[in-house]
């Protein structure tokens, strides 16, 4: 016999899986008898779910707007199309609003469609906006002063550009930063060539008021003295088409600094100029009147100051805050322990305060121009997300809404130079409370640019897929925030 046995016919039989896995071509639903290579696995994939349709807004969906000869918004966003703008302006209360055009951050953008163009305009007679009431914003690398003729005309395009735009949706005003010299040339020369410019730009539109705004006046920036502003202005040709923008920030950084020490004056409080007091301000717009004048005054930013008088730093700070009490979560640390406590921290906040903003309201001039709050708003960007959109205009922007109505409560007391405003420290506190209450719950989760916050008020990091920055790149409001 053979010493390799049979297998023995007792042995178990082999275990079945009552469970199998089954094969790759069961799992991607191949038919029996196809090949893999040549089966279509799309058609297999699960239908994506529609997209949450927004309704169209329409006047009544909002509150009713004040009835104020003072126009007062926020420079709103405008992602998803300008169209879009009038919503969220409509949403706050706003009878003013400032919005971008394109991209502030970009030398190119696609041109408006079509339908925006159409749906602003439509929206814009059924929501009772002016065009007059509106003031775009320019792009932030536009530098018209710039002595490099090849980045000048670079500018220029740019600048051109948002002009045809404003014509295109029937717009009356365009506000923009002067420039810089750049270290390159002198003062004298970069305002020049800012007239020239403008100049240029006259030619080639029809009617859009190009509107020079003040500086906070660090570096080489033009625009932060009113006689820089004048000169420019004395070099255009055609005057009607020219106007000066006054930013309450950026002017409280020159007057009293400069009447006391002989500093320049200059986005006024950054630059000089105490706006703090009624006297102060009368100062302001004497000299404004008479290296300007008063009749160029064609709108204005409303922001309190982060920054002290005369600092040259032009940091946005919400309307009228003075004190904000918060428990801050501590951490403590010793050798044996860690305890976390809860600490109640004071931070005095804005520098100007809500009494700035009544006399600014109850002069005459400022009356039927576009006076915008370029202030932090801890709202969500919205990207191209219509659904979100709709959430920022019927939820969103607390901090805007509550602004703007205690500005419209407060303005147009006292119109007349020798009349007293007759609002009182009891009216001015219960303003105080409202803007502290909006910031203090609008501030919980987000900051002023709308980043998430933890629980120290730190913003979260995280990375940004391609895809999320270029919404990010679309969505046209992130800009006037806390640091314009």
């Amino acid at each position: 016999m053979s010493s390799l046995s049979s297998p023995s016919t007792s042995e178990s039989p082999p275990i079945v899986d009552d469970n199998p896995r089954p094969t790759k071509r069961a799992r991607i639903g191949v038919p029996e008898g196809a090949f893999c290579e040549n089966y279509d696995t799309a058609s297999q994939k699960k239908p994506r779910q529609r997209k949450k349709t927004v309704n169209e807004h329409a006047p009544g969906d909002f509150m009713v707007r004040a009835a104020n000869p003072w126009k007062i918004g926020p420079h709103v966003s405008s992602a998803g199309g300008v169209e879009n703008a009038i919503i969220n302006a409509a949403s706050v209360g706003a009878n003013a609003f400032a919005i971008f055009l394109k991209s502030q951050r970009k030398w190119e953008s696609n041109a408006l469609k079509d339908e925006s163009i159409t749906k602003f305009k439509e929206r814009m007679k059924a929501f009772g906006y002016s065009p007059s009431h509106v003031l775009p914003h320019g792009s932030y690398l536009v530098n018209l002063g710039n002595p490099d003729s090849d980045k000048r005309e670079k500018s220029f395009a740019c600048f051109l550009d948002d002009l045809k735009r404003c014509e295109q949706l029937g717009l009356h005003l365009y506000n923009f930063h002067p420039g810089s010299t750049v270290g390159a040339g002198t003062m004298e020369d970069s305002l020049s060539l800012i007239a020239e410019c403008i100049n240029r730009a006259h030619r080639q539109t029809d009617n859009v008021v190009i509107v020079l705004e003040n500086m906070a006046g660090s570096g080489n920036v033009i625009g932060s003295r009113f006689s820089e502003l004048g000169q420019i202005i004395r070099e255009v040709k055609n005057k009607a088409r020219v106007g000066v923008c006054l930013d309450t920030c950026e002017i409280h950084a020159a007057f009293g600094l400069r009447s006391e020490f002989n500093y320049p004056p200059g986005h006024m409080y950054a630059a000089g100029y105490d706006i703090t007091t009624r006297e102060g301000w009368q100062r302001t717009m004497e000299e404004f009147d008479r290296e300007i004048g008063v009749g160029y005054l064609r709108g204005m930013h409303l922001n309190d100051s982060k920054a002290t008088l005369g600092s040259k730093k032009d940091r946005h700070e919400n309307i009228g805050l003075y004190v904000i009490s918060m428990l801050v979560p501590h951490i403590e640390h010793s050798l044996a322990y860690h305890v976390r406590l809860s600490i109640n921290v004071c931070m005095r906040s804005g520098h100007l305060g809500l009494r700035t903003f009544v006399h600014i309201l109850a002069d005459p001039p400022t009356r039927d121009i576009p006076l915008i709050l370029e202030t932090p708003a801890y709202d969500i960007p919205t990207g191209s997300n219509a659904a979100a959109r709709d959430r920022l205009a019927t939820e969103g922007m607390g901090v805007w809404r509550t602004e703007v109505a205690v500005l419209n409560r407060l303005s147009g007391r006292g119109c007349d130079e020798d009349s007293q405003i007759q609002v009182t420290e009891d009216e001015l506190e219960e303003g105080r409370k409202e803007l502290e209450a909006a910031v203090k719950k609008a501030s919980q989760s987000r900051n002023g640019k709308g980043k998430k916050v933890d629980e120290f008020g730190k913003g979260k990091k995280k990375a940004k897929s391609k895809k999320n920055a270029a919404e990010d790149d679309e969505d046209h409001d992130s800009g006037c925030g806390s640091e314009h």
